[in-house]
């Protein structure tokens, strides 16, 4: 099954630039949302998270507050 990944960042978040690497560098494709554009999507991550702060990644139905490497390599079935 392929995994649908969407990350939620700010363009000024230096988290967000090591989770971008690690996927990148594990080929993993994803789908980035800036979060500072939208109310609504800030609403979501909060909804989801109980917090608004990034990144978080959405893997299917999943949510992970922050960079999670060791639960990310577990979700997507990395090594």
């Amino acid at each position: 099954m392929t995994q649908k990944v969407k990350i939620y960042t700010t363009p000024i978040c230096p988290y967000c630039f090591t989770l971008k690497k690690f996927l990148k560098e594990n080929n993993v494709d994803f789908e980035e949302i800036d979060a500072s554009q939208s109310e609504e999507i800030q609403d979501l991550l909060i909804e989801k998270t109980g917090k608004m702060t990034v990144p978080v990644v959405a893997v299917n139905d999943e949510w992970i507050q922050g960079f999670n490497r060791e639960k990310l390599t577990e979700l997507l079935g990395l090594k």
